[in-house]
């Protein structure tokens, strides 16, 4: 199965993805052997299916389910620093300025198939500033890193006081 997605798969500042294409097929699988009632996998909760109205993004991939929708992708975002707008669900032009301003945000993407209701994790994953490129290394002198004063007190310990070193000269 294609699957095309309505976003990049990797941002500069994104980490972390999880997949859950894998638990999506098992879950079909069952579906159609009849382990699992349509009834159990086309639960979507009128929230989702509004988020999906107004935040979603359409995607070329036809639901898996009735086969007459295309799917659409909702973005829901969690973290400590978004306070009350945590848990909302963002359109992906609000998830690239949100990884810029933020240094840590969960991303959940959900699709959804506004006609029967069908509705699936596909994937997770972390967005921030803090997950872009780490900051270069500060050069101390002749080219060394440059040790913080706990690093520079940690070195001097593990060669001996000042006094030991002296006396054993």
């Amino acid at each position: 199965m294609h699957r095309v997605t309505a976003y990049p798969r990797r941002m500069r500042t994104q980490g972390r993805v999880v997949d859950y294409s894998l638990r999506k097929r098992a879950l079909l699988r069952d579906l159609q052997a009849g382990r699992v009632g349509t009834y159990e996998v086309c639960d979507a909760s009128p929230y989702l299916l509004s988020a999906a109205r107004f935040h979603g993004e359409s995607t070329e991939e036809r639901c898996p389910v009735c086969r007459r929708e295309h799917l659409t992708h909702v973005h829901y975002i969690y973290g400590d620093e978004l306070k009350q707008s945590a848990g909302q669900a963002r359109s992906r032009t609000e998830l690239a300025s949100l990884a810029r301003a933020a240094r840590e945000v969960q991303v959940y993407v959900v699709e959804v198939c506004r006609g029967c209701g069908w509705n699936h994790l596909v994937e997770q994953f972390l967005l921030g500033r803090d997950l872009a490129d780490p900051p270069p290394v500060p050069l101390g002198d002749g080219g060394a890193p440059a040790l913080s004063g706990r690093d520079e007190r940690a070195r001097g310990a593990r060669r001996g006081s000042g006094a030991a070193r002296q006396a054993a000269k």
